[in-house]
């Protein structure tokens, strides 16, 4: 069910309006008796499984020389002129 509450009064009991939306009630705040927002429950955050440390398709490889300099060819490429 949903209850209206003015502005005026949604400001002096802001505390317990919220403590009521977290317990499922919705709540709606008018001004002027026109709708302006409503106060809603936050859905419950899900929890979490920590992540295994896995490698893509079970393959790993790293050449010998994957940190050896580039060949001069190859730096001319990217603007480098050695």
């Amino acid at each position: 069910m949903t209850k209206v509450f003015n502005l005026s009064e949604a400001k002096d009991q802001l505390s317990s309006l919220v403590e009521r939306a977290a317990s499922g009630e919705e709540i709606v705040i008018a001004k002027h008796g026109k709708p302006r927002a409503k106060l809603v429950p936050v859905p419950a955050a899900k929890k979490m499984q920590a992540r295994k440390p896995s490698n893509s398709l079970g393959l790993t490889y790293m050449a010998d020389d994957f940190d050896a300099p580039l060949p001069p060819e190859l730096l001319k490429l990217f603007g480098y002129d050695p």
